[in-house]
């Protein structure tokens, strides 16, 4: 059997640049295929329903939604309209837990992983121009992969397609319910301690940019003020790239790197030792 994918992808967080590379990392799974749409950069209406008519025509046995801000208006309606269509919905966001809204969410049908710390950018006009952009991104991206949250992740989706091939389908299929954690995110990840302690420390920087980035991206009017604010957030995602590095080098240099590549089966075999091959 193989399971059809949909992967959502409306505007941008750094988890939509990887959510479908992550479940066949080279491209030769024979279990499952994968069809992304997406808004580009925006999510206004019109970007939202083309999105969702071509996710529709293509008929996925569950579908990704994956978004800043999981609560905003265009978020909500795509996966409300996907699920009336009888898609089940995993949704993945940004962390917005504070807003009440999303307590609408947690109590729903819809399966969902929260990433907390893939924060929002530094959106101003006299900081971001699209080197920066993809800069920040490129960090970002290091932090999720090297710290674990992207491992996770990527177990969580292999969950549910395990379920769609084994005769699950609909409202039976069990989706995912996880707040991406520091500890959920480093858990198994590294053998040496000092490595786990960097990158935890990277994952608990990058999760703390979101909020330094709202404060200069929404609640600061002064440009000479907000410019240094976010000008700061992207350092410290710097920071945890850097962090991310040591850890991973550590754990190279005692040869306990883990790797969990996919079978084309899509059987997750494991290794440790570089030289030796997984099972």
């Amino acid at each position: 059997m193989v399971v059809k994918v949909g992967i959502a992808k409306l505007g941008n967080i750094a988890s939509g640049v990887m959510a479908e590379l992550l479940l066949d990392e080279r491209a030769d799974r024979e279990d499952m295929q994968t069809f992304m749409a997406t808004s580009g950069t925006k999510l206004q209406p019109e970007d939202i329903d083309r999105v969702v008519t071509n996710m529709k025509a293509w008929g996925p046995d569950f579908c990704v939604v994956v978004s800043p801000n999981g609560v905003l208006p265009g978020p909500t309606g795509a996966r409300e309209q996907l699920a009336a269509a009888g898609i089940p919905v995993v949704v993945i966001t940004d962390d917005v837990t504070t807003k009440k809204e999303w307590a609408d969410l947690k109590e729903s049908k819809f399966g969902y992983i929260i990433m907390k710390a893939d924060s929002m950018i530094g959106a101003r006009r006299e900081f971001l121009d699209p080197i920066e952009m993809a800069d920040y991104n490129g960090n970002l991206v290091k932090v999720l992969s090297i710290t674990g949250a992207f491992r996770k992740l990527q177990q969580e989706l292999d969950k549910v397609i395990d379920q769609v091939k084994a005769g699950k389908k609909g409202a039976d299929l069990e989706l995912p319910k996880v707040v991406m954690t520091p500890e959920k995110a480093i858990d198994g990840e590294f053998s040496n301690p000092y490595a786990h302690a960097k990158a935890r420390a990277a994952y608990e920087i990058a999760a703390a940019v979101a909020m330094v980035n709202v404060k200069g991206c929404f609640m600061t009017k002064e440009w000479e003020k907000y410019i240094p604010i976010v000008a700061s957030a992207h350092e410290m995602m710097r920071v945890a790239a850097i962090l991310c590095d040591e850890a991973r080098e550590l754990d190279k240099a005692g040869d306990g790197v883990v790797r969990k590549p996919h079978k084309k089966d899509g059987v997750i075999v494991s290794k440790t030792k570089l030289i030796s091959k997984p099972e």
